[in-house]
């Protein structure tokens, strides 16, 4: 590998961690300079293919949620959403607080995996799937569709755990 390619790689790759770790918008990476679409499985990750949790597909899932208008995502926020109970409900209420245990749901008593990605390894993977259970999860919690940017928001605190 040449030494461009080289640093380019770190560029997308201290760019993505940026934008997931930090409170930094697609938008003020495209004024730097910097296209989250423009990452390549390698210059984000060598083994990008192989993670359970991609920056890359997380990077493009929040970027759907910007293009609604949300922005910026917090970790604090999504965990406050988590946690926020309406008429005795909450997403721990079948996902635990702790994200890293197993889940039942409340009707069926069917259990579930994990929701931490660092546990259960295709969280966080697929964006249709993504779409589903928050729309499903916030109809039944919140008798409502969440906002974009409280799935940002959520989508970003439980791509951390």
């Amino acid at each position: 590998m040449n030494t461009v390619t080289q640093h380019s790689n770190r560029l997308n790759i201290i760019a993505v961690s940026a934008l997931l770790f930090g409170n930094i918008t697609i938008a003020s990476l495209a004024i730097a300079g910097i296209s989250i679409a423009s990452f390549s499985a390698n210059a984000a990750n060598s083994k990008v293919q192989s993670l359970p949790l991609s920056a890359e597909r997380i990077g493009r899932q929040l970027q759907h949620y910007q293009v609604q208008g949300a922005g910026p995502f917090t970790a604090a926020a999504g965990q406050q959403l988590w946690q926020r109970e309406m008429d005795g409900r909450s997403c721990t209420s079948c996902h635990t607080a702790k994200v890293t245990n197993m889940g039942m749901h409340q009707k069926t008593r069917k259990a579930i995996d994990p929701m931490a990605p660092s546990i259960t390894i295709d969280r966080l993977t697929d964006s249709a799937k993504i779409e589903k259970w928050f729309t499903r999860n916030c109809h039944w919690t919140f008798k409502r569709d969440c906002t974009p940017q409280e799935k940002g928001d959520a989508l970003l605190w439980l791509s951390q755990q």
